[in-house]
């Protein structure tokens, strides 16, 4: 029985996987057509209407041939009671002659005098009487002689009809291996000595016939109805759905950089105003971005010339603080630290003209990537290497976690050891001498590096600030490296560069953590990574809280 079971459920899987895939693709053109929804709720709706139009018609027009047949069926009982009393007037229902008579009174009802002076039939059609002599309303018991088929007369009615009264039902009756439906009016006929009963049946053949025919006229016209809105609505709904998709094709071309896309306008409609609108929308964006677009080139050039021009008086200026320096013991003490803060800013100002400098390079899209595949514990050593001297001023201890296989990545060492190097001075700034941990994580697709300090955090939104060019999260704290401001945003472009993403997540008193996350080749696109981000019991390759894995996090510390 289990085997029996279990081939039924293979059997029904790739049923229900087609059913789903179906219902998925259905899905999906349900969320992307506007056309495909307008058409399909205006035939629902217009189903609803049509089928509820019809129910109502078909029931009114039942109702009304009923109510014509019972008319005529009334009208043709009462006149084939006069003509069967007139038959059974002078019969005696106790004498032998009892079932000639009826049987002759019924021929008379089935066969109408030719000379036109018996009862009209024409009105209510064919019929089967059926004469009986039962018991009558003052307890005289009949004798049960009968003609036609009582047994088809509902047990309801004759009893009714003993009692006196005329009435009529609706009935179905069994004529072979076949149902017919029939009306049965019923009615007490005088006799000679007691009341007698008559009953006739009119087949409701005809009437059936019409309301089939009805019914097929109300099924095929209600269906060209449907067809007909569905066309409607479709022609109707494209003179829409047209320009609007062709706005939609200009507006993505647009924002893919082609300015000079616009929306063809023809007519005076709304569509035309809305074509029109969208068009002055997008020459005066093309406006401002070739502006700000001129405005950025000055500004790179701008930046780019200065940092060059500095270079030489920087030089000149170098040679005398270090031809100063290195006499100092000759000059007098009271200028010893002078000489020594010279310097030192000249040693900060030469970094800020080199971040500059990188940075109008990287403005500019003329940065080269340098690409070989390393083991990126030997880079996470270097950097931490490099800044041992500014940990152990700050008296922060370096804790490396680094596993025990190698990490291997297509990557520019310099540039990745240079992002280290500035994660982990921005770390070692603000940990409050709390241990700093970087941890490296790889697999097949990804490489990453966790910079954790335990310092003072991040206010919640500044993630979104640390990359900031010149920004510091408190103006007030004094910096341990000199650094110029320009790190963190150097290090996500250099992270941009090689395809990764450079995220940060911090919380106040909690500490922060910055996560660089590089594929292993440069033709792999990065989908999570190999560290989680934050605080204990996220998971791998989950983002910052609001942007989440796929998109670098934004501006921060």
């Amino acid at each position: 029985m289990t085997s029996l079971a279990g081939r039924a459920t293979d059997q029904l899987r790739p049923v229900t996987g087609a059913a789903s895939e179906l219902a998925a693709m259905f899905g999906a053109v349900w969320r992307r057509s506007l056309k495909v929804r307008v058409v399909s709720s205006t035939v629902a709706l217009s189903s609803t209407v049509v089928l509820v139009l019809g129910m109502v018609l078909q029931a009114q027009l039942a109702q009304r041939l009923i109510e014509n047949k019972t008319q005529a069926a009334l009208l043709q009982a009462e006149n084939s009671r006069i003509l069967v009393e007139s038959e059974l007037g002078t019969v005696d229902p106790t004498s032998a002659s009892l079932a000639g008579r009826l049987s002759t009174a019924v021929d008379r009802l089935t066969n109408p005098d030719p000379t036109g002076t018996g009862p009209a039939t024409a009105s209510a059609g064919t019929y089967e009487p059926v004469l009986v002599d039962g018991g009558d309303p003052s307890g005289v018991a009949g004798t049960g002689e009968r003609i036609g088929p009582l047994d088809d007369v509902p047990a309801v009615l004759r009893s009714a009809v003993e009692r006196g009264a005329l009435a009529h039902k609706i009935t179905t009756v069994q004529r072979g291996s076949t149902g017919m439906t029939m009306l049965v009016v019923g009615m007490p006929v005088a006799s000679a000595g007691r009341t007698m009963q008559l009953y006739l049946l009119f087949p409701l053949t005809a009437e059936q016939r019409t309301l089939t025919l009805v019914q097929s006229t109300l099924v095929v016209g209600g269906l060209v109805l449907l067809v007909l809105i569905a066309g409607i609505a479709s022609l109707v709904t494209r003179q829409v759905v047209v320009p609007v998709r062709q706005a939609a094709e200009v507006a993505e071309r647009f924002a893919h950089g082609h300015l000079e896309e616009r929306i063809p306008v023809v007519g005076e409609d709304d569509m035309a105003r809305l074509g029109t609108s969208f068009n002055e929308m997008a020459a005066s964006i093309q406006r401002q971005i070739r502006q700000l677009e001129e405005f950025g080139e000055l500004q790179r050039g701008f930046t780019s010339d200065v940092s060059h021009e500095l270079r030489t008086p920087l030089t000149t200026v170098r040679m005398a603080a270090d031809l100063l320096y290195e006499s100092r013991d000759k000059l007098h003490p009271v200028l010893h630290r002078p000489v020594e803060l010279l310097v030192s800013e000249l040693d900060r100002f030469e970094t800020l003209l080199a971040d500059l400098l990188e940075i109008s390079r990287l403005d500019a899209g003329v940065a080269e990537l340098h690409g070989e595949i390393v083991d990126l514990r030997a880079t996470v050593t270097s950097a931490a290497a490099s800044v041992r001297a500014v940990a152990d001023r700050a008296d922060t201890a370096l804790e490396l976690n680094l596993p025990d296989d190698e990490v291997l990545a297509e990557v520019d060492p310099r540039r990745v050891e240079r992002i280290l190097r500035n994660l982990l001075t921005n770390a070692l700034d603000h940990g409050e001498g709390h241990p700093v941990e970087v941890t490296v994580a790889g697999d097949s697709d990804a490489v990453a590096v966790l910079v954790r300090d335990h310092g003072i955090g991040l206010q919640p939104g500044q993630q979104d600030l640390v990359f900031t060019r010149f920004w510091r999260g408190d103006p007030s704290r004094d910096r341990r490296t000199g650094g110029t401001g320009l790190g963190l945003s150097i290090s996500l472009e250099d992270a941009r560069l090689h395809g990764g993403w450079l995220q940060a997540w911090g919380a106040p008193g909690q500490g922060s953590a910055f996560r660089l996350t590089l594929p292993t080749s440069r033709d792999v696109e990065l989908t999570r990574s190999p560290l989680p981000l934050g605080p204990p019991g996220r998971s791998p390759g989950s983002g910052p809280p609001v942007q989440g894995p796929a998109v670098p996090a934004g501006p921060g510390r």
